[in-house]
């Protein structure tokens, strides 16, 4: 596994960063707008917005009409190599899944 989908895993494993994606799924919100959605104070939101930000699935934006407010966004493609590695693991399992059955059926003959 590489060190990008480590990040990534670790940063969904906090059942606040995951409901920041979801609500980030949906458009893109400010740091105080999730903050409220989620019940957390400010300091703690911040927390969790640099942990995702740092994972590489969220980025931060400024509107031209005030520097000073962020917006933040899921990043495009961020899970890429995550659904790639899943799709794999999976498959590896269909495998070794389908050739137990074949194993089983063969010694019940």
């Amino acid at each position: 596994m590489t060190a990008r989908i480590d990040k990534t895993l670790a940063a969904l494993a906090d059942p606040h960063r995951r409901q920041t994606i979801e609500l980030l799924r949906r458009r893109p919100h400010r740091a105080g707008e999730l903050a409220d959605a989620l019940g957390l104070p400010a300091p703690a939101m911040s927390r969790h917005l640099r942990e995702l930000k740092r994972s590489g699935l969220v980025e931060e934006t400024h509107p031209e009409f005030d520097a000073r407010v962020r917006i933040y966004a899921l990043k495009d493609g961020a899970m890429a190599e995550l659904k790639r590695w899943l799709a794999q693991t999976e498959a590896m399992w269909s495998a070794q899944l389908s050739s137990f059955k074949a194993h089983v059926e063969r010694q019940r003959k």
